[in-house]
């Protein structure tokens, strides 16, 4: 072979081999941007999941059914709240009636 076929075949092999190191080195950034794709998509999966779940909130919270089981639950707890008061005072003060009749009857 000639010279000029020789400086040819180097040249060309010299540029096979950058693009090959290329290659490679691009097939494996490629492969980390994938994996943080991933991460990405699966963080995205969690936020629609739970913004789903404030909507459903809201939602229970601005139809009139849901506001008024909201405010019918509350008005019950402190009606309950209130009867469980009312009957300690009420057994409390029984047993101090109870007490002081108790002691009347033994003077």
């Amino acid at each position: 072979m000639e010279a000029p076929a020789w400086i040819l075949v180097i040249f060309l092999s010299v540029a096979l081999f950058i693009f090959l190191v290329l290659g490679i080195v691009l097939i494996i950034a490629l492969i980390g941007v994938t994996k943080e794709a991933k991460k990405i998509m699966l963080q995205g999966q969690n936020i629609a999941e739970t913004a789903g779940d404030i909507a459903e909130n809201v939602r229970d919270f601005t139809t009139v059914g849901g506001l008024v089981r909201y405010f019918v639950d509350n008005y019950m707890d402190k009606q309950s709240a209130r009867k469980k008061r009312n009957s300690a005072k009420k057994i409390s003060s029984k047993e101090g009636k109870s007490s002081k009749e108790s002691e009347d009857k033994d003077e």
